[in-house]
Formats: C-alpha cells, structure tokens, sequence
C-alpha cells in the first residue's frame, strides 16, 4: 500500500484545497492529512480566526478524501510523522517549490498545481471586516493589549477610554490608531466590542452596561468576584446575543490547551490530585494588590490560575472546599484551598506576601503530569512514569506576551458567531466567581 501525506492549515477550506487533496489521493492508496493546529501562522503574521482546528479537521473529513488526519502541533513534525506511518510520498502545493526538498532523505517529495485564483487570504480580503475593538482601563496589562492585538487578524483596537487621563495618555503614546475619549456614550459609539482592564470591583458594572448595548466583552480576570452576577452577566450576554469571554491567558495558552486534552485522553490514568501554585512578592503594600476596599489579595488577584487547571478537569462539582489564609492588613498575603472530589483531591495555594514553588503537579494512576514555573504561561511540561524511559517532554511555542491568544479566541467566537469557548466554558468561569464569593463571605475560612 502506497501511502502519501500533505499538510496545510485549510482555513476557509475552497476548491483549491479541494482540488489538491483529491490530485494529493490520486498519488496513492492511503492519504493522511496533517492540518495544522490553532497556533501562529508564520507566512501571514497573524493568528487565524476564521475557522478552529476542530472546524478545519470536520471540513477536511467532509471532503471524503482523507483516510486519516492528524494535528500538525510543533517545528520538525514532518520528519517524524512520515517515519511513523511509513511514508513514502509527501505531496504539497506548488508554491512551496523546493521548501521541502529536504524531506527527499526520508520520502519521494512532489510539488502539485495549485488553484489559480482562488485563495484562504483572498476569501478573508473579501468575506471579514475588522471588529472595532475599545479597552476601558489603561493599566499595567492594557497597555500589552494594542501590541498584542496587531498580530491577530480581525482586529481593529480603534479606542481608549479611563477615568485617569494620564493612563490613557500614556497607552496613545505607542499607539497612534488609538483614539481616547472621554465620554463614555462616545467610545461605545465608536466600538463593536470591548475590552475591559479595570479594578475588579467595577468589572460587573462595566460588563452590564457594555452588553446592554449591544457590545461583546471581553474581560479580564476575574471576570467578578460573586457568582450570582457571573450568571447574571452571562444571561444577558445570551439574551443580547454577544459573546462575554473572561481573559485568562492560561486558558487559552496553547500548551495548557495541549495538556489538558492529553490528561483528559487518559495518558496519566485517573486524576486523583492537582497541585497547583502561584505567587509572587510585592513589596510595595501602597498598591490596590493590597487594599482590602479594592479587593485585594492573594485570591482575588491570582486565585482563578491555579482554579482553572481543577475545575477543568475536575469539574465544577466539588463537594467540600476550605481555605486557609494568613492575613495582612484585611487581604490574605497567602491562601491555601483544599477542594475535595468524590474521588479526588486538589489544593491551591497562592501568595502575593509569601513566595512557594509555582508548580503544577497533576497526579494520575498510571504516571503524573509535571509543568515548573511559571506553569501558567508555561511552553513546556512533561509526564513522568515509574518507569523514567516511558518519560515525555512537549515543547510548544508561547509568543509575546500571551494576550494574543485570547484575543484571538474573543474575535473567532464574533466572527463565528460562537457565544462560548470551550477553553474556558461559562460553567467553569461561574464556578471561579462562586468560590470567589465563598471566601469574601468567609465561608470555610480558617485564618492563621
């Protein structure tokens, strides 16, 4: 059996595409197609939003020509897939002419005619306007968003809006595209959807009035810090038809991603424990980290990292939860959680006046996952077995400052007109402002 195997990222998949997995299956008796996963696309500079990897494979799979098809994740691959399925003929577009010679080592390399005419960049040109995108609060992370954004197709950050003047002035200084307004009413006429980067505190207020127009939301984490405002907020967003997207660069981190469906698949056996830790030392206790009236602390400020890697594969079903705290001027400098599964049992610990090791540690009966620090922007992590030849390392690339993923995933559901990202689902962002509340309403708290 001749087996042939090509590779292409199929982004609003034509009949160019088409055309070349057909001529690609004419050259043999078996084709696999690799399509490439949601990651940087080199060749355009931006990051896709028009179709997922899972859309993009289901489009593939409709064609009826591919026998099998695979995820092209990492650099290299290419080599490594044609030893493993045995190859014996590579075939590609003819515009990569002569790229990939070099696989000539391992199989015959053929270089197809392509569709004249016809094109994913041409079809975007034509089909996607750029949603116009304002930042309301100009801090330290939203001056991040701008850059961050440039590398994303779809996009346009076209406004500024902060009750500190000198904020705003200080984003517009990098950002020339960017307009600052001081009325409100005008900035929300100016913008298709928002991104919010303000003090916790006014974030429900901000995502209420923003939806109410008619504007999707992004949000920074935590999304809000009670969980009847999170359903709340989430029903309107339905109801107006918008897509409400909490930021959390971890969830939409294309490793953590990665780990997630590898643990999910069963390579480390069931989950009996998840060890996960976050922290940092902030000397300078005149910051709202540390004001009690601007919800500071310890879990506010980081507690839905190390969350997220629980409830994910947990679920938001636990059935007891405590929390330990040191205190500090009415915010907990350090909080340690125990939550408690029917047949599991995780921990959190968090710090913004107590350093620990900012591990992630998830336990399974058949091996443990390891990610070192900083695991929750992490571009590597392993699983380890009692037998260390079994042991694997995955590498994947994090670029920038890790905003760009999110961002990315905010403007695919608006374009797609999907009002939930399964990277962190409604439930799941509902369930961290649930536990939110418990600790602001000291439920379970022991203080040391």
């Amino acid at each position: 059996m001749k087996k042939v195997i090509t590779y292409g990222t199929y982004d609003l998949l034509h009949q160019g595409h088409i055309n070349l997995l057909r001529r690609a299956k004419e050259l043999g008796d078996y084709l696999i197609v690799g399509v490439t996963n949601d990651s940087f696309d080199r060749d355009r500079g931006k990051l896709n939003v028009r179709n997922n990897v899972l859309e993009r494979v289901e489009a593939v799979k409709a064609t009826g020509y591919a026998d099998q098809i695979i995820i092209e994740d990492y650099v290299g691959q290419k080599i490594d897939d044609i030893q493993k399925y045995n190859v014996d003929m590579f075939a590609i577009g003819s515009d990569w002419q002569g790229k990939f010679d070099y696989l000539k080592e391992f199989c015959q390399v053929v270089y197809l005619p392509r569709t004249e005419g016809v094109s994913s960049t041409m079809l975007r040109a034509k089909g996607q306007t750029d949603v116009n995108v304002g930042i309301i609060g100009c801090g330290r992370v939203a001056r991040r968003f701008p850059s961050e954004a440039s590398v994303v197709s779809g996009i346009y950050v076209n406004a500024a809006f902060d009750t500190n003047r000198d904020a705003v002035i200080d984003l517009l200084k990098d950002n020339n595209e960017v307009r600052a307004y001081d009325s409100l009413e005008d900035f929300y006429a100016a913008i298709d959807a928002v991104y919010i980067a303000t003090p916790h505190l006014s974030h429900y207020n901000y995502i209420k009035k923003s939806l109410g127009l008619g504007k999707h939301v992004l949000c920074e984490t935590p999304l809000v810090l009670d969980g009847g405002q999170a359903r709340e907020l989430y029903g309107l967003a339905e109801r107006q038809g918008c897509v409400l997207m909490e930021a959390n660069k971890t969830a939409h981190c294309p490793a953590f991603n990665h780990l997630m469906v590898i643990i999910k698949s069963g390579l480390i056996g069931e989950v009996v424990d998840v060890e996960a830790s976050l922290s940092k030392l902030m000397k300078d206790k005149m910051l709202r980290e540390f004001d009690q009236f601007q919800a500071g602390g310890s879990l506010f400020e980081v507690g839905s990292y190390p969350l997220l890697p629980i409830v994910k594969l947990l679920g938001v079903g636990y059935d007891s939860l405590d929390f330990y705290s040191r205190m500090e001027g009415g915010v907990d400098i350090y909080t340690k959680g125990i939550m408690r599964y029917k047949n599991a049992i995780c921990s959190f610990k968090l710090g913004l006046g107590v350093k620990t090791e900012g591990n992630l540690v998830i336990s399974g009966t058949k091996g443990y996952a390891y990610v070192p620090a900083p695991w929750w922007k992490t571009d590597y992590f392993e699983l380890r077995y009692e037998d260390p030849a079994d042991n694997k390392k995955y590498f994947y690339k994090w670029d920038g400052f890790g905003l760009r993923y999110e961002i990315q995933e905010f403007i695919s559901c608006i374009i797609n007109h999907r009002f939930s990202s399964a990277r962190l689902r409604r439930k799941e962002s509902i369930c961290m402002a649930d536990i939110m509340q418990k600790f602001a309403e000291h439920k379970n708290v022991y203080e040391f």
